[in-house]
Order: C-alpha cells, then sequence, then structure tokens
C-alpha cells in the first residue's frame, strides 16, 4: 500500500482570509456597493466624456453599466481604493501599474490606503481618462463581457498579488518562530530581550546579539570592546512549503549567502519549511551554506534535528548548556 504524504493547504487557507477582506475593497462587490450610494447622472456624464459613444453602446448591449469598465472621478473620489478595481480588471500587477513607465505611482496611496491627496484630486480627471482608453481596448479585444466574466478576470490578475503576499506572510511567521526558537534556548543567558533582537552575555563573559535583519533574515553577532561587531552566523529562513518553488528560494538563499560572506560573517545556515527536501541537490545549489535545517524538525524539540541545531546554536554563541 502506498503511503501518501497529505499537503498542507497553507497558502489556499491564506487566499480565503485574504479575499474575503479584498471583496470589500477592490472587488466587483465593492464597486457595485459604492456606486449604489452615488448621484447616477453624475457618472452617466463623465462616461460621456470620457468613453466613446461606440464603446457605452457595446457595454450596454452586454447589459453593463459603464461604471463597471470604466473608472470616473465621482467613484473614485467616492472610494479610493475602487482604483485596485480597475488594475485589476485590465490585468496589471502592482509592479507595472504603480512602477514607472506609465506614471501612475502617486496614485499607489489611493488603492492601498484609500488617500486621496489633492494633487491626486487635480489630477484624477486625467487618470481616469487613461483608465478609460485602456478599457476601450480591452473591451475592442473581446467579444462579450459580464459582471460574471469582469470578476474573474479581476481574480486572475489578484491570484499572483495572493500569492506573493501569502507567501511573504508565511515567511515572516516563520522567521518569527525561529527568532523565538533561538531566544527560547539561549534563555538563561538573555540579557536584554525584545521583539527583533535579543542580546545575551555568554559563558566568556563576551555579549552576543541575536537579531532580525532583512539581509540575511536573522543574525547572529559578537560585540567586541571597541563597541563594533564581529559577524558570525548568517540565518537564511525560506518558509514556504510549495515543494515546485523550493529550489528557487534556495538560489535566493545562496545569493544572500554569498552577500554575508563578503560582509564577514562565518557560517551560513538556511532553514526550509519543505520537508522532503533532496539535501545533496540543495547543497549543490547553496555551496555556500553551511547548515541545512527544516524548520519543522527544529521547532519539535524532540527530534534528533532541534539537538543539532540547538548544540550548534549554542557553541556559537557560545552560551552555557543547560
Amino acid at each position: 500500500m502506498t503511503v501518501f504524504t497529505v499537503p498542507e493547504p497553507d497558502l489556499q487557507i491564506e487566499f480565503y482570509n485574504r479575499l474575503s477582506q479584498l471583496r470589500h475593497t477592490c472587488l466587483l462587490e465593492a464597486l457595485l456597493d459604492v456606486v449604489s450610494k452615488l448621484d447616477i447622472p453624475t457618472i452617466d456624464q463623465e462616461l460621456k466624456e470620457q468613453v466613446s459613444p461606440d464603446a457605452l453602446r457595446k457595454t450596454a448591449g452586454w447589459g453593463l453599466r459603464g461604471e463597471v469598465i470604466f473608472a470616473t472621478p465621482h467613484v473614485l473620489e467616492a472610494d479610493p481604493k475602487l482604483l485596485g478595481y480597475y488594475r485589476l480588471l485590465l490585468g496589471f500587477s502592482q509592479k507595472q501599474f504603480y512602477g514607472g513607465a506609465h506614471g501612475f505611482g502617486p496614485f499607489k496611496a489611493m488603492e492601498e490606503a484609500g488617500r486621496l491627496t489633492a494633487n491626486n484630486l487635480e489630477a484624477l480627471k486625467d487618470l481616469c481618462g487613461a483608465l478609460c482608453n485602456s478599457s476601450e481596448r480591452l473591451i475592442a479585444g473581446i467579444p462579450r463581457l459580464s459582471h460574471e466574466i469582469a470578476h474573474e478576470l479581476t481574480l486572475l490578475t489578484l491570484g499572483p498579488q495572493l500569492r506573493g503576499g501569502a507567501l511573504n506572510l508565511l515567511g515572516s511567521q516563520a522567521t518569527r518562530k525561529i527568532f523565538n526558537l533561538i531566544a527560547s534556548i539561549a534563555g538563561p543567558s538573555i540579557i536584554v530581550g525584545g521583539q527583533r533582537s535579543i542580546e545575551l552575555k555568554n559563558a566568556a563573559g563576551r555579549i552576543m546579539k541575536v537579531e532580525f535583519a532583512s539581509d540575511p533574515d536573522i543574525c547572529i553577532r559578537e560585540k567586541l570592546l571597541s563597541g563594533k561587531y564581529r559577524n558570525l552566523v548568517a540565518i537564511e529562513i525560506k518558509g514556504g512549503r510549495d515543494h515546485s518553488n523550493i529550489h528557487n528560494r534556495i538560489g535566493e538563499a545562496e545569493k544572500s549567502h554569498q552577500k554575508a560572506r563578503k560582509q564577514g560573517y562565518v557560517e551560513c545556515w538556511t532553514l526550509v519549511g519543505v520537508a522532503a527536501l533532496n539535501m545533496a541537490l540543495a547543497e549543490r545549489e547553496s555551496p555556500t551554506t553551511d547548515k541545512f535545517y527544516h524548520i519543522n524538525r527544529i521547532t519539535d524539540g524532540l527530534t534528533e534535528e532541534f539537538e543539532d541545531f540547538r548544540e550548534n546554536l549554542l557553541s556559537r554563541l557560545g552560551a552555557r548548556y543547560r
């Protein structure tokens, strides 16, 4: 009998939770709710000013109101976050849309924070004009559009954005878990505790510091008599459980470790969330990594891998064994 390993649907659970939030901010449901409270003649007048008669007739022929496809100042002024709806409908990622190529960068605060600055308000009509131009090209290239299809198009664009955000969240959670694990192992030696860094005095009386960093994720350093720090261990954490992407993530860890070596780090460790990782292949993909650890195994507390991690951590810190 074949025994299968059941994959954890972590990303899909995070997608569901995030999607539930976005329904009320930048998806079709949010747009229709806002429009239901606005002055429709004002929207119609703005549509006439910014959209060609042929495009409006085509939209009406599909049984859609124009604002489902075409952005208007009245709608975006009422709810600036709906700029995200039109971006998603037109198929632009945030990086594409708010990057330098199109000039929409100053409007990013509308989607992300619902903030409409005085400058953005002044430029709102021109922004809508550009979006309407793009929307006309969209409907010229497709045979039919409905509420359902419009919603599906926004979701197609939203998918990669949600995936990236969920992976970042999982990575942050994994980093926090490892930081807390290190703090628990070094507990008796800690003299200064914090959410992003801890300091401890080791058996030789030297001050050691463990801290969150952006690159590497966690670093271990020794404080010298001069007040400067000696870089000891750089730890990269790849907490995602998606096996298909793990080798790309190990490649990212290798780049970070190469940078860490140039900064004088003595050792580099890589911690991964994927359980069934081919270690021989991982070592070839990241030759700079001195030690690989599985996150679930070292946070278990009862495994041989945890004991190895604990022993090596205390050795690098020079801390007392309990």
